[in-house]
């Protein structure tokens, strides 16, 4: 406003005539009029020229049309009504946002639903007896969650022994498939001894207590390098631990490992190489959550923490062949974790079956202070609980083409003979890709600082489908068409609401497009498990093709693991939890290993 006054004095001419015919004794205000309201296109020219030909050639970026003489129009005033409006960014008067500072404007999955997700909190987990304790180091360290925890309450297996044989397994097995970048030993080793000085003294802090496990490098640990994958924050050494971090120490877990993730949170190539698929190792272990991905495959470590944004759990878990479970937006805090996208991002549990990700995700949930989008929500989750009569619905059409399979069919097909009700839905025909508007946008203010100081060159990965450029090119999206997918977000959430009005979860092809975009940008948990192996000829990627970088052509085909995805009612995990447990149980292949680990 001080401006655009400024320039009312200024232009004002007619007031300085007017004075001048008032004799030497007449004074020139320093005031525009009393009642003079502020105005647009009055602001101080700023910035560089710019020309009718400018717009021309923007117009092919925005995919807008103006005529000649709108652009003249444009050109003639742009350097004062909408250049300054930059400043924040440009200068002189800049104004650094920290990497803490969220939107004013916060993402609400249920869209001002009174009480959206179960109408109580209960937790029940499986009561059967987790047998004796294997001989084979190995078979330890291959057990599940639900089995450990088992051992250590009933002091069968100590965490400092199973501690120690993930170390060694680290040790031994990592340089295979670059998926650790920083082992904690020490820190690790005193977590170990101390929980088992605790279980002795009967103070047992419930099933994840003394469980090893590795967070993808993205959460911060206090006094430990937590590195974003990413060149230019190798050496970031964090003065305190993320939420999720802290409520895993609270549970009695021991941090055995930093888990690597493409370089911020993009597929599978990070600062120290590409972490591989213990499955299969001449391909990526997808991303970005390669590192829990293929650290959990290969018994590396108990169990790890992972991130999505778009796929980031489900992918590496279809690869790897674990379970992923992304949370309800909002369920799980997200304070001390590197923000891609603020109205997007969500941390969970990436576990080698259904119900060790249930337990992982009691420990985690919560609402907290230092997440402004993190919501109070109750957890519903019965392992005993029955399937039959539950409405999952499907995508016809899906189902009978690429990249659904026959394994993604036969789930179907065990979910009807376990009493579940196939139901048919169907989603209206929208380019459910300009919600990446959003992503895009968010992602590229996220990262702003390193792109505007060259920092984010450094990264290994500087392909066109790599986040440099993406970043780059992101600064040319429309603020109009941010607001307006935006918009759609809703609609397509509304859209959601209706499907869940006729279902009660979804079984989707996991790596179905699609969907990816539209559970992720509404907020939907899923849950992604292994039902079964697919047979391939050639190694997959995260990489748009690059003719430089050509797949590799297998003969004989590979068997590697495949699986489906469950989407469900916002904060239901719950139900897609047991469902999963159901057809977990009835394609009996969680427990199948990778040769060579």
């Amino acid at each position: 406003m001080k401006f655009r006054r400024q320039f009312l004095i200024n232009a004002s001419t007619t007031l300085a005539a007017l004075a001048a015919t008032r004799g030497a004794q007449a004074q020139v205000t320093n005031e525009a009029p009393a009642g003079s309201p502020p105005t647009f296109g009055t602001l101080p020219a700023v910035g560089p020229e710019v020309s009718p030909a400018t717009f021309a050639e923007a117009e092919k970026l925005v995919q807008a049309a103006m005529t000649p003489a709108q652009r003249a129009m444009a050109a003639a005033s742009w350097r004062t009504s909408m250049a300054s409006m930059l400043e924040r960014r440009t200068g002189p008067r800049k104004v650094a946002l920290a990497d803490g500072l969220a939107p004013a404007t916060v993402w609400d999955p249920a869209m001002g639903a009174a009480s959206p997700g179960p109408s109580r909190a209960r937790f029940v987990r499986t009561r059967a007896d987790a047998g004796a304790l294997p001989a084979s180091a190995d078979d330890i360290a291959f057990a599940t969650v639900t089995q450990l925890s088992r051992w250590i309450e009933n002091r069968k297996l100590s965490s400092e022994r199973l501690t120690t044989i993930y170390l060694g397994r680290i040790q031994r097995l990592d340089p295979k498939l670059r998926c650790v970048i920083t082992v904690t030993r020490e820190h690790a080793l005193a977590q170990a001894r101390q929980a088992d000085k605790e279980i002795a003294a009967g103070k047992y802090r419930g099933p994840l207590h003394g469980i090893p496990y590795g967070v993808k490098d993205l959460l911060d640990t206090a006094g430990i390098a937590t590195t974003w994958g990413a060149e230019p924050f190798r050496n970031r050494v964090p003065a305190a631990d993320s939420t999720v971090v802290a409520r895993l120490t609270a549970a009695g877990a021991v941090l055995i490992a930093k888990l690597s993730l493409g370089a911020l949170a993009l597929n599978d190539i990070w600062f120290g190489g590409q972490t591989m698929n213990p499955w299969l190792l001449e391909e990526g272990a997808s991303g970005s959550s390669a590192g829990p991905g293929a650290a959990t495959a290969a018994g590396l470590v108990g169990f790890s923490i992972g991130s999505e944004t778009g796929g980031s759990i489900v992918s590496p878990s279809m690869r790897c062949g674990v379970t992923g479970l992304r949370p309800t937006y909002g369920r799980v805090p997200r304070g001390g974790a590197m923000t891609l996208c603020w109205s997007l991002d969500k941390l969970g549990p990436m576990t080698r079956c259904v119900e060790d990700a249930m337990l992982v995700l009691q420990a985690i949930s919560g609402p907290d202070a230092s997440d402004v989008a993190s919501v109070p929500a109750r957890l519903d989750f019965d392992s005993g609980a029955p399937v039959r009569g539950l409405k999952i619905g499907y995508f016809p059409s899906w189902m009978n083409e690429a990249p659904a399979t026959d394994i993604d069919r036969q789930a179907l097909e065990s979910a009807r003979k376990l009493g579940m009700i196939p139901t048919p839905v169907t989603l209206p025909d929208w380019p459910y890709q300009s919600l990446n508007v959003i992503l895009f946008a968010e992602g590229a203010a996220a990262f702003e600082e390193i792109v505007e100081d060259g920092r984010i060159d450094q990264l290994r990965e500087q392909t066109p489908d790599a986040w440099p450029n993406l970043f780059r090119e992101a600064r040319f999206l429309s603020a109009v068409d941010f607001v307006q997918s935006d918009r759609l977000r809703r609609k397509v959430a509304q859209e959601m609401a209706r499907i869940f009005s006729q279902v009660d979860l979804l079984l989707v092809p996991s790596l179905r497009d699609e969907m990816l975009t539209i559970s992720n940008n509404t907020g939907r948990p899923s849950l992604t498990l292994r039902t079964g192996f697919v047979d391939v000829g050639e190694t997959r990627s995260d990489w748009a093709p690059d003719p430089s970088h050509p797949t590799v052509k297998l003969s004989p085909p590979r068997r590697v693991p495949h699986g489906v995805t469950l989407i469900g009612r916002l904060f239901d995990e719950g139900t897609i939890a047991r469902a999963g447990m159901a057809l977990e149980k009835a394609a009996g292949v969680a427990a199948q290993r990778p040769s060579g680990f």
